[in-house]
């Protein structure tokens, strides 16, 4: 795409923010993840290769896309097969795009200097065959590490959602200390100044699990003030509940995104019945 119709472009689409919230709204809090396993992709009936990741893919677009307020590919699951992998991925993500589905690309990338640089390019410059609606990125070489892809997201109308409070054992280690304001406060405080002032949701999001208990509220973190578009990984197979992400995450719950994967996925390859399991989904996640 020529630079001025990759300028004029941008300026016309609408903040990330914004448009998630009209997708949340309209549709309901769901993101489905495109996490083509192999033991997944067995399961469809389907080889291991890009082939089989093709029809994997493909199919949950065209299964659950009117039903999901996003779709999360699993950047990794398309990178074990190579350029063949990757070439899928881009065709998921212009398909995506052309069906007005939004996507986030979990490729969960940090670095510093021109390697941010190119990662952001990579994955939210307008006309890379990569362009995601939006990215997760690791902010834990320091935030502003991030600048490069958070610029670059707010001048396309893109978004990211930055790692700030997971769910696994080991990210206690890190993201819990830091003294009178851990590393995951200091996280969100950061995205809370990012998205001052933008409405009627913010375009830097986080990432949060869905199964982090109480210590949102051991480490005094106010996520409702942070603004922010909320990934919450963990619902279905990973054990939480609707009912767990209303109680979590409290006046935030509004901006909650929840997120199942193998829970509607192992439904498949049957169109109606993933259909059906993201439906089900959807109603155990209480509208706010």
């Amino acid at each position: 795409m020529p630079e001025d119709q990759a300028g004029n472009s941008a300026r016309r689409r609408a903040p990330f923010g914004a448009r998630l919230r009209a997708a949340m709204d309209a549709r309901g809090p769901l993101c489905v993840g495109i996490d083509p396993h192999p033991g997944l992709l067995a399961a469809w009936g389907l080889n291991d290769d890009a082939a089989g990741l093709e029809h994997f893919s493909l199919t949950v677009l065209e299964a659950v896309g009117e039903r999901a307020a996003a779709l999360k590919p699993q950047v990794a699951l398309f990178e074990r097969h190579g350029s063949a992998g990757i070439a899928v991925l881009e065709k998921l993500l212009a398909a995506c795009a052309e069906s007005d589905v939004l996507t986030i690309a979990d490729a969960k990338r940090g670095d510093i200097g021109s390697t941010m640089a190119a990662y952001a390019d990579a994955w939210l410059r307008e006309g890379s065959p990569l362009a995601a609606d939006s990215v997760t990125l690791s902010p834990y070489l320091g935030y502003e590490s991030l600048r490069p892809a958070l610029d670059l997201a707010a001048a396309t109308g893109r978004g990211v959602f930055v790692l700030g409070l997971t769910s696994n054992p080991e990210g206690a280690s890190v993201q819990h200390v830091g003294g009178d304001r851990s590393v995951a406060a200091r996280i969100v405080d950061a995205v809370a100044a990012e998205n001052a002032g933008e409405l009627p949701l913010g375009s830097t999001g986080l990432v949060v699990g869905a199964t982090v208990g109480t210590a949102l509220a051991d480490l005094g973190i106010d996520l409702e003030a942070a603004n922010a578009p909320i990934l919450a990984p963990g619902l279905g197979a990973q054990g939480a509940t609707g009912r767990d992400l209303q109680s979590t995450f409290g006046g935030a719950y509004r901006n909650v995104l929840a997120t199942s994967s193998r829970e509607i996925l192992q439904a498949g390859p049957d169109k109606a019945s993933l259909q059906a399991a993201a439906e089900r989904t959807l109603e155990g996640l209480p509208r706010a």
